[in-house]
């Protein structure tokens, strides 16, 4: 039995989002609701005398409470806020240890010995096990280098400000090189940069000899190759994970003139850099911004602590905010890299924003949190900097000398540090546009805010619509050659990824500037090293990701139109496009230069994109196209139809509701009909573009048939291939109501049997269509499709409702019967009609369905959980999509349906499917409340829509609890293994690997005859060997013979196995094969009491037939019902276990004794042999895995 335990507390939930992972699934991680422990631990209600129970509010309680009703949309949020931070900030007795280990290190480092002096370049006197962490080209350097005791030892950054959150936690120290150490010129050629590594080496050989130390590495500050700290953590396996701390070698104070480290100023020598002998006559220095301003930084250390320790002072708020907003940053992914939006710059900013009286230190930390959001969203800091600087010195730099030199602007106190000097402009535009969405989220009052923003993580790979990877950063070289970037590489030692990629992701943003809202790539980041391996190359950052969100309506547009001709704007439209710009006259007249993209089908022109980024980055970057996996639409391949790589079914989908609107036209205006037609509404999933693989248009080959020419029938023939599975499309007529109609459900019944032969009769006289009339519903075959039309008249559930009690009252109750016509003729139609709608404005939605149902067939689970319900949870990424946006490809919106199925917590929330917003607030908060009030009543998987808010129609008999926990635990691992094959760009593993179902989980399997699986090139792997099935394609034949419809043998035997027409004869044996009669296909039109006669004319005094669980009680059979080639049984428990006699339980049981007592079990071998007699023609083999059971 699977059980649904609330593993997830909010501590856990906390932590794991503060490390930037998903909560644990299930219960109170998604609710944020402590599950109270059962038993003695159980907290019990605070017994209080009356006088305290009512005594009024002090002071300070009357302010929370009005702070709580103007700033959170609930006390919940306030709750789960404090929750948060209790669970990030240090522990006291943490810190304690934390202080001890730190004295240690002091001491331990005052007693480095002293070394002798020497040339930089001679570096002998370092021992064998540790090497020098900078990368040292070009090596030759002029400058002498020796060991001195620190000048002193400072804790600075977050630890001493108490903003130090868990898991990760960093203790900054600045160790201070003495002044002797330094010569004259040290700023120059990276001599300042060589020492700083020389002398960390140094402490890290001495200190990898204490025990003291668990560990001892280096690692780059912020990835930044010029910058390496020593790494040390304590010794035993829990401390060393709880502090590392971070030694950052700094000059001594005012080594320097800050004069020299303008951002105008040159401090690496092109002769030096280019190693050349003399430098050329005349050359000027270009500028070195980047190198300046990380000598700068280690100056400012000290000041930036008192700096924050001042703005942090008696301003308690400040400290909940900050951890709150780095929870934020870690959850976005934008806190670690190159370039990244550390902890230590959004204190800084907050410092700004209570400088600029923005924020008041009575503010407490939601409201720093929202302060702070909503600057960023509304403040471009790479167009309009801003400085921290209060008196202008006016020697100092300007903003505009920081603009020219760096993408990003943000001025420490100093006014001669720009604290953004790695980040790019996308990397800020990012950030902006995260701050926007999640200023959006907090103030929607329908989503719940805190689970979206800080327990949500944010990977690429579902956050942005496509996704690719420059697989060979390597390939960047070539890049910085052919833009000539030989000034930006030497102003970042060298560091071609830190170089290239600003241009990189400009030529982009500006190659994709109508299609896409963001164009962003992931921060380079460099993992720590051991200290006797060599340090880290810049290729070593491994593939570099970048991520597209489009604008739907502009995407996939296959024009690109520019400037006319005769503009002087039209020379450079063509240098940019290159060979692919062309003239073009337009239908205006005028006559423009334009780059016209090759794609003729949908999924063609949603991957315009990736022909614009290959072109782009070939012509103007020289990477060539081997060096980028594109990941966009890897998934897609699975609900692409027959051979042809056409497309992904779209067009087919649009063709078959062309048809369908041209029928109801007919239907609307035909003559003859005693009563109108009110409204024809279709119900099947591919008139809502959802089907995972739309009909396509087909006419019967005879010859593939049996004729039966009385009636102008087909049927499939015993020697060839069963025919093509011919899907009908169901269309609800809906007939006008009159007094005419009667009042007695059987009449009912008769009355829209002749309607259907009615409408049969009348279609072919006055339109030629095809039809097959019978009672429930007829056929009509049209432009090469079935559309099975069935008449409703909207009294018929009411009557069907009627109960006439033993006292003669009648009245009315839901019956079976009236609950399935009301679901076929009211709530299909309109949930049909309201995807179609959410399809019009969501061009991706019936993709993104058709994939998700394509993964839980492929599970063998579609049997198990009905269309509808996926139809509706991947409606529910649309609607509610917070922390994203609505997925503008399906591939993103399968990963993120996998993410909503693994991590949604079924036990504790109902999912609500506000369609068509026709659900208020209070409607809201109503269905919840009831919910939680009923949850032991209703079912599993709760969905709630704005038409059925309280009994989930969709989810009521399935998914089962034990499925629903088996769909949970495969989702999870599907997007896992996804996740980490479209992340790793250089294994080409195949996407396809989580739709084939893992099937070491059940006990028999059936193996089918493909040339009996009608759908059988729907598989997920193509099978190499196809059969013809009796079909052409073709659309415009009118006179044929109708179609064999709606055959799939593989259904009609599950059908059998699951429940049988069940032929136990006398004593459970089956009758002779020979008395079965061939053309079984014949009988299955027939009801069961005439089957009965066909079958065994004298036997009908047992009750031979009847309608009973055939195997369904002994075991559960799944099935991809896309062409699977088998069955996969597993068995019930329970119904192993030896039960007493009975004779009438007899049945698949054989009779054993059992100490002493006559008791039944199944009997396994006559039960398998079953299935193949069952199956005969269809069943290949039987595999029967008895080491997984015992009887």
């Amino acid at each position: 039995r699977a059980v649904f335990s609330p593993q997830g507390s909010p501590e856990a939930a906390a932590e794991a989002a503060a490390q930037g992972r998903d909560p644990p699934a299930g219960g109170a991680a998604r609710s944020g609701k402590r599950a109270a422990p059962a038993g003695a631990g159980a907290l019990q209600p605070a017994k209080l005398s009356r006088a305290e129970l009512y005594k009024p509010p002090t002071s300070e309680e009357l302010s929370q409470l009005k702070e709580t009703e103007d700033l959170f949309h609930s006390s919940l949020l306030r709750l789960q806020i404090e929750e948060l931070l209790k669970e990030v900030t240090l522990k006291e007795t943490k810190k304690k240890k934390i202080d001890a280990f730190l004295h240690e290190i002091n001491s331990l480092l005052s007693a480095i010995p002293e070394t002798p002096e020497t040339e930089l370049t001679d570096q002998a006197w370092l021992p064998e096990g540790v090497k020098v962490p900078f990368l040292q080209v070009p090596f030759s350097v002029k400058g002498r280098f020796r060991f001195l005791s620190p000048a002193e030892l400072k804790v600075v950054g977050s630890y001493l400000l108490g903003t130090c959150i868990k898991p990760e936690v960093n203790v900054d120290v600045a160790v201070t090189m003495p002044r002797e150490i330094f010569q004259d010129k040290d700023n120059l050629n990276q001599r300042y940069h060589r020492k700083r590594a020389l002398y960390l080496a140094h402490i890290a050989q001495h200190f990898s000899k204490e025990k003291l130390f668990g560990s001892v590495k280096f690692a780059y500050m912020n990835s930044n190759h010029l910058k390496p700290i020593l790494l040390l953590r304590p010794q035993g396996s829990k401390d060393e994970k709880m502090v590392t701390v971070r030694l950052h070698a700094c000059p001594a104070p005012g080594l320097f003139k800050p004069s020299r480290f303008y951002p105008s100023k040159n401090n690496v020598r092109t002769a030096w850099f280019m190693e050349q002998s003399t430098p050329k006559e005349g050359a000027t220095e270009p500028l070195t911004p980047h190198y300046n301003n990380s000598i700068l930084c280690d100056t400012v250390l000290l000041s930036h602590l008192h700096f924050l320790s001042s703005a942090a002072a008696d301003f308690l708020g400040m400290k909940d905010g900050l951890a709150l907003l780095k929870v934020w940053l870690n959850q976005q992914q934008l806190s670690k890299g190159l370039g990244c939006f550390s902890g230590f710059l959004v204190s800084m900013l907050v410092a700004y924003l209570l400088m600029k009286r923005k924020i008041v230190k009575m503010m407490s930390g939601y409201q720093v949190l929202r302060s702070t959001l909503q600057f960023l969203a509304t403040t471009d800091l790479s167009v309009m900097g801003i400085s921290l600087a209060k008196d202008v010195d006016a020697s100092l730099p300007v903003l505009d000398d920081f603009h020219q030199a760096f993408e990003v602007v943000f001025v420490d106190p100093s006014g001669l540090v720009n604290l953004c000097a790695d980040m790019t402009a996308s990397k800020y535009h990012q950030v902006q546009f995260e701050a926007k969405r999640s200023m959006e989220i907090l103030d929607d009052r329908t989503v719940d805010g805190f689970q979206v923003l800080l327990m949500t993580t944010k990977p690429m790979l579902r956050a942005f619509d496509h996704v690719f990877h420059l697989k060979h950063v390597s390939k960047l070289q070539g890049t910085c050659k052919k833009m000539q970037l030989l000034n930006e590489l030497m102003d970042r030692g060298g560091n071609y990824v830190a170089a290239a990629l600003p241009f990189v992701v400009s030529l982009l943003a500006r190659g994709l500037a109508g299609r896409a809202l963001l164009v962003t790539h992931s921060l380079p980041q460099i993992s720590e090293w051991p200290i006797d391996a060599e340090p880290p190359k810049h290729k070593d950052v491994g593939p570099l990701t970048f991520g597209l969100l489009f604008v739907p309506e502009f995407a996939a547009s296959t024009l690109e139109k520019g400037p006319q001709a005769d503009h002087p704007e039209a020379l450079d439209f063509r240098t940019f496009w290159g060979e692919k710009s062309e003239l073009r006259r337009f239908q205006d007249g005028s006559i423009c230069e334009a780059v016209v993209w090759q794609a003729d089908t949908v999924c063609q022109k949603r991957l315009i994109p990736e022909q614009i980024v290959r072109h782009l980055l070939k012509l103007h970057m020289d990477i060539p196209e081997s060096s980028i996996c594109y990941t966009g639409a890897l998934l897609e391949s699975v609900i692409r139809t027959g051979q042809e790589a056409s497309g992904t079914g779209e067009e087919a989908m649009v063709s078959v509701v062309c048809s369908y609107d041209d029928l109801s036209r007919k239907l609307w205006n035909l003559k003859g009909l005693p009563l109108t037609v009110t409204a024809v509404q279709g119900v099947h999933p591919a008139l809502r573009y959802t089907d995972v693989f739309p009909p396509i248009p087909m006419k019967p080959i005879y010859s593939f048939h049996t004729r039966i020419r009385t009636k102008h029938l087909l049927l499939p023939s015993e020697e060839k291939p069963c025919p093509a599975y011919i899907a009908p499309l169901k269309i609800v007529c809906h007939m006008e109501g009159s007094g005419q109609w009667p009042q007695d459900k059987e009449a009912i019944k008769r009355i829209k049997a002749a309607f259907h032969l009615q409408l049969a009769e009348l279609l072919q006289q006055q339109h030629q269509l095809v039809c097959r009339p019978a009672v429930t519903h007829t056929d009509v075959y049209k432009d090469g499709y079935v559309f099975r039309l069935q008449v409703a008249y909207h009294r018929e559930p009411l009557i069907l409702k009627e109960v006439v009690t033993p006292e003669g009252m009648l009245k009315y109750q839901d019956t079976e019967e009236s609950r399935q016509l009301e679901l076929e003729t009211l709530h299909l139609p309109y949930l049909t009609s309201s995807l179609h709608g959410l399809q019009q404005q969501h061009p991706v939605f019936g993709s993104t369905c058709r994939l998700a149902k394509r993964w839980v067939s492929a599970q063998l689970l579609s049997d198990n959980i009905s269309e509808e319900c996926v139809d509706l949870l991947v409606a529910f990424l649309f609607l509610h999509p917070a922390p994203f946006t609505p997925p503008s490809s399906p591939q993103v919106g399968f990963l993120r349906f996998l993410d909503l199925l693994a991590t949604f917590d079924w036990k504790n929330n109902p999912l609500i499917v506000n369609l068509n917003a026709g659900l208020t607030d209070a409607d809201l908060t109503e269905i919840k409340n009831k919910f939680v009030a009923a949850r032991s009543r209703l079912p599993i998987m709760f969905i709630a829509t704005p038409k059925d808010r309280w009994s989930s129609m969709w989810t009521q008999e399935r998914p089962s609890a034990q499925i629903l926990q088996r769909l949970l635990v495969l989702a999870s691992e599907s997007l896992r293994a996804l996740e980490e094959q479209l992340m790793d760009p250089l294994n080409s593993q195949d996407v396809k690997m989580v739709f084939r179902p893992p099937l070491d989980f059940y006990d028999v399997l059936i193996h089918l005859n493909p040339n009996q699986i009608p759908r059988h090139l729907e598989s997920v792997d193509r099978p190499l060997k196809s059969f013809s099935r009796g079909v052409v394609k073709n659309s415009t034949a009118v006179k044929i013979l109708f179609p064999v419809v709606d055959y799939d043998p593989v259904q009609c035997y599950l059908q059998e196995l699951r429940v049988s027409t069940a032929l136990w004869g006398g004593i459970g044996g089956y009758l002779p094969k020979g008395e079965l009669p061939s053309g079984v296909q014949v009988i299955s039109c027939l009801p069961l009491q005439d089957l009965g006669r066909a079958l065994a004319p004298g036997c009908l005094a047992q009750p031979l037939f009847s309608t009973q669980d055939a195997f369904s009680d002994l075991a559960l059979f799944f099935y991809d019902k896309h062409g699977g080639e088998v069955i996969a049984v597993l068995w019930k428990p329970l119904s192993f276990q030896p039960q007493p006699f009975k004779v009438a339980s007899m049945k698949g049981r054989m009779v054993t004794t059992l100490n002493n007592e006559l008791v039944c079990i199944p009997n396994v071998e006559a039960i398998l042999e079953d299935f193949e007699v069952l199956g005969e023609g269809l069943v290949k083999s039987i595999e029967a895995r008895t080491e997984k059971w015992t009887i």
